[in-house]
């Protein structure tokens, strides 16, 4: 992330600054962010399709995909359980 680091340090200095007029001017310094830039706004998505609902951490693949590669072999050590 590009602005992590100086989003991390105003908002560290918002909570250790005492007076109201400073903590003011650092809010504002931290509006002045792009919005995009908030760890919030991030959202996981495939890494094939775009996909941006049910995703698998682990493989960075929808379900959709990871279904599809799992039944073709593609992923090492992923097969259909049965029981």
């Amino acid at each position: 992330m590009r602005y992590g680091a100086t989003r991390q340090s105003l908002k560290r200095q918002i909570k250790s600054s005492l007076s109201i007029q400073d903590k003011l001017t650092i809010s504002k310094r931290l509006q002045s962010l792009p919005r995009n830039s908030a760890p919030v706004r991030l959202r996981n998505r495939c890494s094939l399709t775009g996909r941006p609902r049910s995703n698998y951490r682990d493989f960075g693949f929808s379900r959709h995909v990871l279904r599809e590669m799992a039944h073709t072999c593609v992923l090492p050590g992923v097969s259909k359980s049965s029981w």
